[in-house]
This record gives structure tokens, sequence and C-alpha cells, in this order.
């Protein structure tokens, strides 16, 4: 009886210790693919494997004639006649990150055979363990080897460029600040020749409207055979006067001679005389102030047309002294890159860190380990 009382306590046990057995197996199992061969993987690709990665930095300011009261760090470098762009700064950054750019390196450098040497880790070379051979996925492949870094304080770009050789690190870090020297050139001279274009049309223009104004003005001077009639009617009108003044005295001489010899004959003279300025005088009335022909019904249309020749005169004036300060500014360079630190050629390594590429891995493991050692205790605490 107490045997076969025995035998069934006897039988789960064997299947605890069997069970506690196999979660040790597997909890040693966790540890080693967590911990163990990832940081012997790492040590052996950063120890042995990884290609060493030689940066070469320079530094540039994009400058522009200074605007305005400069401060702090600004002020510094407005002191050594460097004064910030910005837009075009982040110009020349987009350009260098650019398609354009990289096609323009792989011309002078062989960009594309430089980082698929064989010699270089099959992790870092181009393409690596990827099939994908085109020249976007190498585009990626360079703006992964690219870095700038902008200081919006003092407007300073930091160029980095990492590549597997030291002569080729400087080598394309010169050849990027070459090109955006070019950029900022090329943008100077459409900024000079926009200007230029758009004062000569300027000018042509006006120089079209001041001459469609004289022509009017001599034109209409032409068929009314009058040069100006304000200027005129005022002549006219000074005549009228002094016709008025004779015509005044002449009358006056009739009446005295009526009064003491009414039978002088120069009263019939006087008399003839004083008709005729009477008809001078409405002539010369007529012609500055009567009819449609008159020099006042002209007046208008003259004074119109002569402000229109004036205005252009003066639009002509104006275009002419905006181009001359157009070419005045086309002279000056608008825009600077400067170089502040030449592209260094590295004579060390920085990259990759191993030791603390390793130690990263081997931290990443303990912590993954660490979390699954406590969901198996928490399952062995379950089963208890």
């Amino acid at each position: 009886m107490s045997t076969t009382e025995t035998a069934p306590s006897a039988l789960p046990q064997h299947a605890n210790v069997s069970f506690w057995s196999r979660l040790r197996k597997r909890f040693n199992a966790v540890f080693l693919i967590t911990v163990f061969l990832p940081t012997l993987i790492a040590l052996v690709y950063y120890g042995v494997m990884a290609s060493d990665v030689y940066i070469s930095e320079s530094r540039f300011v994009v400058r522009s004639p200074q605007r305005g009261a400069p401060t702090g760090l600004s002020a510094l470098l407005a002191s050594a006649g460097i004064s910030r762009s910005h837009d075009d700064t982040y110009t020349v950054h987009g350009y260098i990150l650019s398609r354009d750019a990289l096609k323009e390196l792989e011309k002078g450098v062989q960009l594309r055979e430089a980082y698929s040497q064989r010699d270089i880790d099959v992790f870092s070379r181009f393409p690596g363990l990827s099939w994908d051979n085109s020249f976007e996925a190498f585009f990626r492949h360079y703006t992964d080897h690219i870095a700038i870094a902008y200081d919006t304080a003092s407007s300073i770009t930091t160029l980095e460029v990492r590549a597997f050789t030291p002569e080729l690190a400087r080598s394309v870090n010169e050849l990027l600040l070459q090109m955006s020297e070019r950029l900022v050139n090329n943008l100077n001279d459409r900024s000079r020749q926009d200007l230029i274009v758009v004062a000569k049309r300027e000018v042509v223009e006006a120089e079209e409207r001041a001459k469609k104004a004289s022509l009017a003005l001599s034109a209409f001077r032409s068929n009314n055979r009058v040069f100006d009639p304000a200027r005129e009617a005022g002549l006219q009108i000074d005549a009228v006067v002094r016709l008025r003044e004779e015509l005044r005295l002449t009358e006056s001489q009739i009446a005295q001679l009526r009064q003491v010899a009414p039978s002088n004959p120069q009263i019939s003279t006087l008399t003839a005389q004083a008709a005729r300025l009477r008809q001078a005088i409405e002539n010369e009335t007529g012609k500055a102030l009567g009819g449609r022909d008159s020099l006042s019904t002209k007046s208008p249309a003259y004074e119109r047309l002569a402000l229109e020749q004036e205005f252009a005169t003066q639009q002509l004036a104006t275009t002419l002294a905006s181009l001359e300060a157009a070419r005045n500014d086309a002279a000056r360079k608008q825009l600077y890159l400067e170089r502040l630190v030449e592209p260094n050629l590295p004579d060390t390594s920085l990259e990759p860190r191993r030791i603390r590429a390793v130690i990263t891995v081997f931290v990443v493991g303990m912590i993954l380990w660490g979390v699954i050692s406590l969901l198996i205790a928490g399952v062995k605490e379950h089963v208890d």
C-alpha cells in the first residue's frame, strides 16, 4: 500500500525538476543570444573588420553688405568685414547636399569608385550588402558621409566630410568649398545682370515715352502754328493793353480838339486812327480769347502735351540715375563665401569609435538580458 501511495507524488516532483532544468537552460541561452554573441560579433567587427573613417573639417561664412547694427558675435565678425546672410547660407547648404554637387564630385574625384573600394569593409562601402547600385542609392550613401552644422548666432557653417582615406576626405571638402564659392559668384552675376537688365529696360521705356511726348508736342506746334499758346496769349494781351492805352490817348486828343477847335482837320485823322485802334484791339482780343482757333482754346491741349513731355523727361532722368546706381551696385560684389578654417588633412581616424561601440553593444545586451530575466522570473513565480 505504501508503495502505491508514494509513486504518484514522485512523478510531479520529477516533472518540476525537469521543468526548472529546461528553464535554466533557456535562461543561459538567452544570455548567450542577447549578450555574449552580440558582444563577440561587435568585438570582431570593430576590432578586426571595420574600416577607419577619416573626417576633414572646414568652416566658412556667407557674408553680404552689412545692414543694421550688429550685436554680440555678429559685431565681432562685422568688425572683420563679415556680415551674415542667412538665406544665401541655406542656399549653399542645399547645394552641397544636392544631386548636382554629387554629379560634379563624381567628375572631379570619382567619388563612387572611391567609396566602393574592396579594402573598405562590406558594411561601409557602396553598395555594401545591397544590390542597388543606382545613383539615388549612391546619393543616400553620399549624404550619410557629409555633415553640415550651422550656428545661427555667428552664421558659421561647419562642413565635415567622412572618407576612408585622409586625402580623399580633404579633397572632397576642398572641392565642395570651391563649388560653393562658384555658386555664390553665379548668384552675384545673376543679381548684377538682373539689376542692369531691369534698369536698362526702364530706360528704354522712358526714352520711348519721352520721344513720343516730344513728337506729339512738335506736331501740335506745327499743326496749330503756335509755339507756346499761353506765352503768346500773354504777349497779345500786353499788345491789347498798349493799344487800349494808345486809343485812350487818341480819344482824349479828339475830345480836346473838339472843344478848342471843332473844325480842326486833325479831328478826322485822329478819328480814323481811333477806329483802326479799336479794330486792332478787337482782332488781338479775338486771337487771344476769342473763338475756336484762339490761343485760349489751344492752351489746355498744349499744356497737357507739355506736362507729358516734362513728366517723361523727369522719368527718363530718374531711370538713367537708377541705371547708374545699378551699375555701381553691380561693380561691388554682393555676396562672399569667406573661409574661416581651411579643410584639414586628418592624421588619424576618428571613426568608428571601436571601444565605445563594443561597450554600447554589451550594455544594450545586458539591459535586454535583464528584461528577459525578469520575464522568466515572473513565469517561474506564476508556476510556483
